[in-house]
C-alpha cells in the first residue's frame, strides 16, 4: 500500500465513522467531516503535539473545531487516536442524551475537546486567546516548558461572523506566529453556495491583517503537509485556504448544501461506499486502518517523556510555580493580603466611586496573584483596570500583564475564554456594561464551560450621566442575572468592591461581572468584619432593634439611597431595615433558612435599583414596592437624572408612606 493509498484510507475512516453516526441519530453535519478529513488526518498523524494517554499534558498542541457543526470530524478523530473517553459505543450514541458526543463539541465532556463550539466564530476568537496564553506563559516560563502550537479548523461560517475580523485583526497586530487557522474552503452554507450572501476575498482579507497565507488543495495530502510544515516556520499567524468539497465521496450529494446538515440517507451512503471502496460495515474500521490511527496517537509520546523530564530537571520554585498556576490555585497570601486592605479601608473609609474602588483593590490583587492578565476595549482610563503591576504587552514583548484589546468587546470576551481554557492565567477586562451585549455570547459560554473569567463593566446605570440613553444600562443586571453559573456583582461601595472581587477570584467554576460606578458612593461598612458578607449574596447592611416594618432591598448604588431613606423613616417611627444585595445568584445558594431571614416578615417590602423591575419580586413579591427604570434613560447630569426618574431617598420614603397609609385622606 503507497502512502496515498494509507492516507485515503485513514481519511476515509473518519469519512464514514462521521456519516454513519450521523445516519444513525438522524440528524447532524456530515459534510464538513467528509469534506476536511484528509486536513484532518495529515493534521493528527503527522504535526499535532498530543498524547491520548496524557490528555491534559500542559504542553500539547491545542485543537480547535471552530465549525463545531461539523464535530463528528473531532469525535472519529479522537476514537481513532485511541482517546479512551471516545469509545465506538459513543460514536454510535451521537446526539443521544447523556453521551459525550453531543451535537456540538462541549468542553469538559471528554478529553481532546479544547473548547466548546457552535456559535460560529467563536472557537476561532477562543483559540486566538490560546494563542496569546501559548506566548505569556513561554516569556514567563521559557521554552523548555512551554513551546507548543493553536490549530484551528474554521469554516466559511466562522468567517463571515463579525466576531472572526476583531479576533483575526488582533492576531495579526501581536504576530501570534505559533497560531495556525486552516479554512475549509467547499464554498457552501445551509442556504446553497457561499456567493449567495459573501464575496470576500477571505486571503486578501488576513492578508491586511497581518496575516501570512497559503493556498492548498485540501485533498492533496503532501500540499497540505507542505502548507502545514510552512506556516510553522513562519513569523505571522498563518491562514491556511484548504480548498474542499463538502461531502467529499457523495456521488449524488457532494460540493451540494443537502449535505451540510442532513444525513446522507442509506441509498446515498451505500453509494458513497462503493465510490470510495469502503466494504467494512458501519462503525467497523479495518485492523489495518485502526493501527495505523493508533501508532499516531502515540506520535507524541516520546515528546511528552522528554518535555517530562525537562519538567522535572528546571528550577523546584519554577516547577512549583508553574503547577500552582496550571491547577488554578491561587497563591497562598491571598486571602491575608485582601484582609489587611480590608482592615485599612474601615479605618479611612473612603468615599470612591467603585470603578475606582475597583482600581484600589486590583493594586492589591495584581501584587499577589501574578497570573492576573487585565485589559480593557480600549476605556482603560474609564475602567480603570490597569495597576502599577500590569505593564501592556506588545507585539514583540509579552512579559507585561495588561492587554490593550482594542474596540473589539466580541473579540476580547471570547479570547478571554481561550486564554482561561489554555490554562495559567486568570484573565480579566474592562469595558462599559451597556456593551456586556456585545460580550454575551462568549459570557454565556464561559459560563458553560465553567471558565474563571472577569469583566470588570463600568457606568453600570443612569448615573454614568451625560452619555445618555446609549450608553446606560437599564435591562443588562435582569439579562444578566439570568445567565445560569454566570456571577453577577454590584458592589454599594470599596468594601463591598473588595469583597465582590475576592469571591471573583475564588471562584474557579465561574466567569464573573463587576458592574461598577461612575459615580463616587460613600463608605457603608464603617467597621472591619472578618466574614465576607457579600459571599451569601444578600445581607443586612443597616438594621433596626425592634421588628422591621419596612425592608429596603437594593444593590450598587442604589444601597446609598435606600440608607437615607431609612434614616428619614426611623426619623419617622417607623423600623426599617436595609439589605443590600451584591448577587442574586449566591443568595440562591443560601440555606432556605437564611433566604427566609434575609427576605423577612416585614408587611412593606420596597426594592431599589437603578435598572429594570425583573427579578427583584423574588425579595419583594409580586406586589411589593419598586424603586427603579420602567423605560431608557436620559441625558443630563447624573444627579438630575436620580431626581428625574425618582429614584431618590424622598421617593423611597414616599412609597413606603403610601403602602403603609400614611397620609392616606391627603
Amino acid at each position: 500500500m503507497t502512502d496515498l493509498e494509507k492516507h485515503s484510507r485513514m481519511a476515509n475512516a473518519i469519512r464514514f465513522l462521521s456519516m454513519d453516526a450521523v445516519e444513525k441519530a438522524k440528524s447532524g453535519h456530515p459534510g464538513l467531516p467528509m469534506g476536511a478529513a484528509d486536513i484532518a488526518t495529515v493534521l493528527f498523524s503527522k504535526f499535532l503535539k498530543f498524547d491520548p494517554n496524557s490528555p491534559k499534558w500542559a504542553d500539547r498542541d491545542r485543537f480547535v473545531l471552530s465549525a463545531g457543526h461539523g464535530s463528528m470530524l473531532l469525535y472519529s478523530t479522537l476514537y481513532l487516536l485511541g482517546y479512551e473517553d471516545f469509545s465506538i459505543e459513543q460514536l454510535q450514541q451521537f446526539r443521544q442524551l447523556g453521551a459525550r458526543t453531543c451535537g456540538h463539541p462541549e468542553y469538559g465532556h471528554g478529553a481532546g475537546i479544547e473548547t466548546t463550539t457552535g456559535p460560529l466564530g467563536q472557537g476561532l476568537a477562543n483559540a486566538v486567546g490560546m494563542a496569546i496564553a501559548e506566548r505569556m506563559q513561554e516569556e514567563r516560563f521559557g521554552k523548555d516548558l512551554v513551546n507548543h502550537y493553536t490549530y484551528v479548523l474554521a469554516g466559511d461560517g466562522c468567517l463571515m461572523e463579525g466576531i472572526s475580523q476583531e479576533a483575526i485583526s488582533l492576531a495579526g497586530h501581536l504576530k501570534l506566529n505559533k497560531l495556525i487557522l486552516i479554512w475549509d474552503d467547499n464554498g457552501i452554507t445551509i442556504d446553497g453556495s457561499v456567493d449567495l450572501a459573501d464575496s470576500t476575498d477571505q486571503i486578501a482579507r488576513f492578508k491586511a491583517s497581518g496575516w501570512n497565507t497559503i493556498a492548498v488543495d485540501g485533498h492533496d495530502p503532501e500540499a497540505i503537509e507542505a502548507a502545514l510544515t510552512e506556516a510553522q516556520s513562519s513569523d505571522k499567524p498563518t491562514m491556511i485556504a484548504a480548498k474542499t468539497t463538502i461531502g467529499f465521496g457523495s456521488p449524488s450529494k457532494s460540493g451540494t448544501n443537502k449535505v451540510h446538515g442532513a444525513p446522507l440517507g442509506a441509498e446515498e451512503i451505500a453509494a458513497t461506499r462503493e465510490a470510495l471502496g469502503w466494504s467494512a460495515e458501519p462503525f467497523e474500521v479495518p485492523s489495518d486502518i485502526l493501527d495505523a490511527w493508533r501508532i499516531a496517537g502515540l506520535r507524541s509520546a516520546n515528546a511528552r517523556k522528554e518535555w517530562e523530564q525537562r519538567f522535572n530537571e528546571a528550577n523546584p520554585e519554577l516547577r512549583g510555580e508553574f503547577e500552582r498556576r496550571n491547577r488554578g490555585d491561587l497563591p497562598a497570601g491571598f486571602d491575608a493580603a485582601i484582609d489587611a486592605y480590608k482592615k485599612e479601608l474601615a479605618e479611612t473609609q473612603p468615599k470612591i466611586a467603585t470603578r475606582k474602588a475597583s482600581q484600589a483593590v486590583l493594586k492589591v490583587v495584581t501584587g499577589v496573584v501574578p497570573e492576573t492578565i487585565g485589559g480593557s476595549a480600549d476605556l482603560t482610563g474609564s475602567n480603570n483596570t490597569n495597576t502599577e503591576f500590569t505593564a501592556p504587552i506588545t507585539p514583540d514583548d509579552f512579559s507585561g500583564r495588561f492587554i490593550h484589546w482594542g474596540i473589539r468587546e466580541h473579540g476580547m470576551a471570547a479570547a478571554m475564554n481561550g486564554m482561561a481554557l489554555h490554562g495559567g492565567l486568570i484573565p480579566y477586562s474592562g469595558g462599559f456594561l451597556i456593551f456586556s451585549d456585545y460580550c454575551r455570547p462568549s459570557l454565556r459560554l464561559a459560563a458553560l464551560m465553567k471558565q474563571r473569567v472577569i469583566h470588570v463593566m463600568t457606568h453600570d446605570s443612569i448615573g454614568l450621566g451625560e452619555d445618555g440613553p446609549t450608553h446606560q444600562p437599564v435591562e443588562h443586571f435582569a439579562a444578566l442575572r439570568c445567565i445560569p453559573d454566570l456571577l453577577f456583582f454590584r458592589p454599594a461601595d470599596i468594601t463591598e468592591t473588595l469583597e465582590c472581587w475576592q469571591l471573583a477570584m475564588k471562584a474557579a467554576d465561574n466567569p464573573s461581572v463587576l458592574a461598577l460606578t461612575r459615580q463616587d458612593l460613600p463608605s457603608l461598612r464603617p467597621h472591619y468584619e472578618s466574614e465576607n458578607l457579600c459571599a451569601k449574596g444578600a445581607y443586612v447592611i443597616a438594621d433596626c432593634e425592634e421588628d422591621a416594618t419596612v425592608t429596603l432591598f437594593a444593590s450598587g448604588s442604589e444601597v446609598e439611597i435606600a440608607v437615607e431613606a431609612k434614616k428619614e423613616l426611623d426619623g419617622k417611627g417607623v423600623a426599617t431595615r436595609v439589605v443590600s444585595v451584591p448577587s442574586f445568584e449566591l443568595f440562591e445558594q443560601q440555606s432556605d433558612a437564611y433566604k427566609n431571614s434575609i427576605i423577612g416578615g416585614s408587611p412593606v417590602k420596597i426594592a431599589v435599583e437603578a435598572g429594570v423591575r425583573m427579578g427583584w419580586d423574588r425579595f419583594v413579591g409580586s406586589d411589593g414596592g419598586f424603586i427603579g427604570m420602567t423605560g431608557f434613560g436620559a441625558s443630563g447630569p447624573y444627579k438630575e437624572l436620580y431626581e428625574h426618574f425618582g429614584i431618590t431617598a424622598d421617593a423611597v420614603v414616599q412609597e413606603a408612606e403610601k403602602r403603609l397609609g400614611v397620609n392616606e385622606d391627603a
